[in-house]
C-alpha cells in the first residue's frame, strides 16, 4: 500500500483520491453506520438501533458496498441459528480515526436545531 502524504503547499483544487474516498463514505448513511461500528455495534440489530431513521433495507445495502469498498467485513459465526457480525478492516478503523476528528470537529462546531416538545 502507497503511503502519499498530502503537501498544503502545492494542494490543488481536484484530488482523485480524495472525491473516491467521499464517493464512498458520501454514500447516504454510510459514514453514521461505520460510526456506528466504531460505537462497538456490530449486529444487523445493534446498527439499525444505533442509526436510528434508517430502514433495514437501506441499512443492508450500506453494509454491502462497505464490505465492497473494503472498509467493512462480515464474518458468518456457524452457530444455530446462524449469527452474522460486521466488523471494521484495518482499512475502515485507519478510516473510523478521520470519522472521530470529524465527530469532535461537529461537536465544537455544528449546532443542532433545539427538540420540539
Amino acid at each position: 500500500m502507497s503511503h502519499r502524504k498530502l503537501d498544503i503547499a502545492s494542494l490543488r483544487p481536484y484530488c482523485p483520491y480524495y472525491a473516491a474516498a467521499f464517493d464512498s463514505i458520501g454514500r447516504r448513511w454510510a459514514a453514521t453506520v461505520l460510526r456506528a461500528l466504531l460505537g462497538g455495534a456490530t449486529r444487523f440489530g445493534d446498527i439499525a438501533t444505533a442509526v436510528p431513521g434508517m430502514t433495514d433495507k437501506l441499512l443492508s445495502q450500506r453494509l454491502k458496498d462497505l464490505e465492497a469498498d473494503g472498509l467493512v467485513e462480515r464474518q458468518v459465526q456457524p452457530t444455530t441459528p446462524v449469527r452474522i457480525e460486521y466488523r471494521l478492516t484495518e482499512k475502515g478503523a485507519e478510516l473510523g480515526k478521520v470519522l472521530l476528528a470529524l465527530n469532535e470537529w461537529a461537536l465544537e462546531w455544528i449546532e443542532l436545531p433545539a427538540e420540539a416538545g
